[in-house]
């Protein structure tokens, strides 16, 4: 698979808990290239990448897979409502960045700055 899959792959098996940038994985892709564990080709203008033989051996002889500790101990269901939190609160500044007048983007801005604020007085204890 292409890096861009395997970034797709490695989030979707720790549930969303860990999505690598793809400026950590073409650098670690490059190395185990280097070192022999893979080998690439080019399709279609994408670069492939498979494991090889003595990549195979190291992958069995490892650690757990990275995305399994990951997902340890994440509450999903947590997870999910933080989400549904930061996306519905994104979707409506969006709404009014888009369809709103100056003034009442002006105000959702300072919504959002203070909410912001809030958020890390929470962490200072205070109110």
């Amino acid at each position: 698979m292409h890096g861009y899959e395997m970034i797709q792959e490695i989030a979707e098996r720790s549930g969303g808990a860990w999505k690598p940038s793809p400026g950590s994985v073409y650098p670690t892709l490059q190395l185990l290239e280097d070192e022999g564990l893979i080998v690439s080709e080019s399709e279609g203008g994408k670069k492939l990448f498979a494991l090889t033989e003595a990549g195979r051996t190291a992958a069995e002889e490892g650690p757990d897979a990275p995305w399994e500790e990951a997902s340890r101990g994440v509450d999903w269901e947590a997870l999910t409502e933080i989400r549904q939190a930061g996306f519905g609160l994104m979707e409506a500044f969006g709404q009014v960045w888009k369809t709103g007048s100056k003034e009442q983007r002006e105000k959702a801005l300072t919504v959002i700055n203070d909410a912001r604020k809030k958020l890390y007085l929470i962490l200072a204890d205070e109110d």
